[in-house]
Parts: structure tokens; C-alpha cells; sequence
């Protein structure tokens, strides 16, 4: 599905949140989404990123966008069951949620990394993921057809050297993801994770310095799956864990 193509109207009536939507893949993500007739709600920590986003979907003709300043790291589940609230009284419905929104943390062995790193990463990449989930899960079903999106990573499948954080992390995401797959399938809500792969982005330079940025996709060349994933067109795929970039 790396090369699909998706019908202009594809998100035509459907209203998705994106998490990291400031920039890189989130920001992509949330200006294709609108292009292809979606209503989105831009979650980040930072707001003048939120509002360029903004403006570059309203500049493209999209339905203008919501904003929602949120810093994962001290958010609390009562900040996502607000946020849960606001939502289902202004929207009545929730039809995607794409987590994006994670950190890195530092690359070294295992016995050196810092308790304090270790909390900060699992707080925003799987703490964060799971509050804002099950404060969402009222909201998403309330549409006939919703679509949760992890976002995962090839060392969330199989451990890697140095990557101890990180890949802890996202094991614990695709678990979470399978999870909740199994308890909702034959239901209106689908959960499924997505790799983006190597991938020209902020995180992806913190993590190989030295690598040429000219050498990797951009996020818009691995929109096509993230489409697929949130569009109708897969409302029969449920506990995936699927590649932007396959081998």
C-alpha cells in the first residue's frame, strides 16, 4: 500500500487528531490528511508550529483546523479527558487519532542510561499514548468507522544495541496496539501500528549525525500508507504493524 492512491474526498466528513503536529511527519501528516477533505486537530507543545501548520492547511483550502497546545511530558489523564470532552461537544465524534508524537531519548548501553531520561521517554511515548487512548475511546466510538494509529519503529520489533529507551518504548507501543485490537475487533474502531522508516525528520539527524538527509525520504513520500491506514479503504485491517519502507 506504499503506493496507494487516495481518492481526493478520502477523509471527506472525518474528523482526526494528530499528536507531534508541529512539524516533521505530524505536520505532513495533518496537511495531507486536510488535503484529502478531513477536519484535523492539531495537538504539539509548541504553538507557533501549531499555528504555521495551521495556516499552511487553511492557505491549501483545507476546513480550518482546531489547536490544542499540549506538552505529553506533564500531561495528566485528567488533561486528556478534558481535551476528550471539548472534543466530543464540538465535533460530536472522533474518526482517527495518529500518535506521533514521541522522543528519542539518548543512544548508549543499557547499565548507563539516566532514570530521569528513561521516565521522560516513557511518560510521552507510551504513558501519554495510553492516557490519551482511553480518554479518546468514549469519542471514537461514536463514529461508524475510526482509525488509531501508533506509530512505531524497527527496533520496537526486534531490540537493538544502544537503542534501550527508545526500543523499550515502542515494543510497548505495538503491544499496546495488539491490545487493543483484539478487544475492539468486529467493532468500529481498528488500531493498527505504522514504521515510517528512515526518514528525513529532527529525530532521525539526533540519532545518525553523520547520515546525509538527501539520502532519505521526505514525510510526504510515505504519506500513501498513512492514507491507507486512516481511510475506509482499510476498515477490514486491524492489529497490523506495517511499514512505510518495506526490505
Amino acid at each position: 500500500m506504499n503506493n496507494y492512491q487516495a481518492p481526493q474526498d478520502l477523509l471527506a466528513g472525518k474528523v482526526i487528531l494528530i499528536t507531534g503536529a508541529g512539524d516533521g511527519i505530524g505536520a505532513e501528516a495533518a496537511k495531507t490528511f486536510a488535503a484529502h477533505g478531513a477536519e484535523c486537530i492539531l495537538l504539539g507543545r509548541t504553538v507557533s508550529k501549531l499555528e504555521k501548520v495551521y495556516d499552511d492547511i487553511i492557505a491549501a483550502g483545507g476546513k480550518e483546523p482546531s489547536i490544542v497546545p499540549l506538552d505529553l511530558k506533564g500531561a495528566t489523564p485528567e488533561h486528556y479527558k478534558g481535551m476528550a470532552d471539548t472534543i466530543a461537544d464540538q465535533y460530536g465524534k472522533l474518526d482517527g487519532v495518529l500518535h506521533n508524537a514521541s522522543i528519542l531519548g539518548h543512544l548508549s548501553v543499557f547499565k548507563d542510561i539516566p532514570p530521569q531520561e528513561w521516565q521522560d521517554v516513557m511518560q510521552i511515548n507510551v504513558n501519554g499514548a495510553m492516557y490519551m487512548t482511553q480518554a479518546l475511546l468514549p469519542v471514537l466510538e461514536k463514529s461508524p468507522s475510526a482509525s488509531v494509529l501508533f506509530t512505531t519503529s524497527s527496533v520496537g520489533r526486534k531490540g537493538r544495541s544502544y537503542w534501550g529507551t527508545y526500543a523499550v518504548s515502542k515494543f510497548a507501543t505495538e503491544g499496546m496496539m495488539e491490545v487493543l485490537a483484539d478487544e475492539y475487533k468486529n467493532k468500529s474502531i481498528r488500531f493498527n501500528c505504522i514504521n515510517p522508516g528512515a526518514t528525513r525528520t529532527a529525530m532521525r539527524a539526533s540519532a545518525f549525525p553523520a547520515e546525509d538527509p538527501e539520502s532519505l525520504k521526505t514525510p510526504a513520500d510515505i504519506m500513501p500508507l498513512y492514507l491507507y491506514l486512516m481511510g475506509d479503504e482499510s476498515a477490514e485491517v486491524n492489529g497490523a504493524s506495517m511499514d512505510c519502507q518495506p526490505k
